[in-house]
């Protein structure tokens, strides 16, 4: 009877330090299985699997915990990115990444806000699976070529060469001239202002020649179906939702953003790309299904 309750105690215990462990990791896990699918539902069903597998391991293989827990996260993403895609292909309209209220020390650390950033989940959209996997553990994570491979099922050498076609991909793809906190603090309460008034001169000064509306509204509820391009165009759709509505800034995946309330509830999620001091794409979230995680702060790290 002592042998079996030793046993059960020692169970107990282990499995007291496996989970200390996985909670001490869980913000870092969940924000590299977000940025690899810009989806929180999808990141969460990650977190889980990955938990099932951490609570099966021999701690004794274990040599630096943090990087076994981004393998096992890493291989359940990119299964999971692989089965996203097919479900965005038969997506109604635009699709954009499932935006997150964010605490306010994402937006204190530069480059996390950078690479959580609608606009840089977009440009991470256009990136292969693999290529997306090795350059958010790189270059986000700062991950070694040789843990990212074990991640990925690579060759350190092989890593080492996505990794730089991927950068490559990316740097001509990502926001011209980033703004500085403040510039981009500024450039949202003028939009907010314009969108709020209808003031149609107001956001044709604000708005690039080339700008892009993007409306994911999921076939659930109305949105554009495909990109209305061009600031004429886009300070006609904008000018035209005022009535009704109250719009309120918000701290949306490390940057400002706007939130649109109708009656009280959020209707939708306006997060903004800027080049230069002018907005060049705006990314409107509408799809019920993407709003449901708004109500709290979510804590990423890295």
């Amino acid at each position: 009877m002592r042998d079996r309750t030793t046993r059960d105690r020692s169970t107990s215990d282990r499995r007291d330090g496996v989970t200390e462990v996985f909670v001490a990791h869980r913000n870092l896990l969940f924000t590299v299985a977000y940025e690899m699918l810009g989806s929180a539902a999808d990141a969460e069903d990650v977190l889980q699997e990955t938990w099932l597998r951490w609570v099966g391991v021999d701690p004794g293989i274990v040599r630096d915990q943090r990087a076994y827990l981004v393998r096992i996260t890493t291989r359940q993403a990119l299964s999971h990115l692989r089965t996203l895609g097919r479900r965005k292909e038969s997506y109604v309209g635009p699709w954009l990444p499932e935006p997150l209220l964010t605490t306010p020390d994402v937006a204190e650390d530069v480059e996390l806000a950078d690479s959580v950033s609608m606009a840089m989940l977009l440009v991470l959209e256009t990136l292969a699976p693999t290529e997306r996997a090795v350059f958010v553990l790189r270059e986000v994570f700062g991950l070694g070529y040789d843990e990212i491979a074990e991640g990925v099922g690579k060759s350190p050498a092989a890593v080492r060469q996505i990794a730089h076609r991927a950068r490559a991909h990316v740097a001509a793809r990502r926001p011209r001239g980033a703004a500085s906190a403040d510039e981009a603090r500024r450039t949202v309460e003028e939009f907010r202002r314009a969108v709020e008034t209808g003031e149609l001169q107001r956001l044709l000064d604000i708005l690039a020649p080339d700008v892009v509306l993007l409306t994911d509204g999921g076939g659930v509820v109305r949105a554009a179906p495909a990109p209305v391009v061009g600031a004429g165009r886009v300070a006609h759709v904008l000018g035209g939702i005022a009535a009704a509505l109250s719009v309120r800034p918000a701290q949306v995946n490390g940057e400002p953003a706007l939130i649109v309330r109708l009656g009280g509830e959020i209707d939708t999620v306006m997060a903004l790309r800027i080049d230069d001091g002018l907005i060049t794409g705006i990314y409107a979230v509408r799809n019920p299904e993407k709003l449901s995680r708004l109500g709290r702060d979510i804590v990423l790290s890295r």
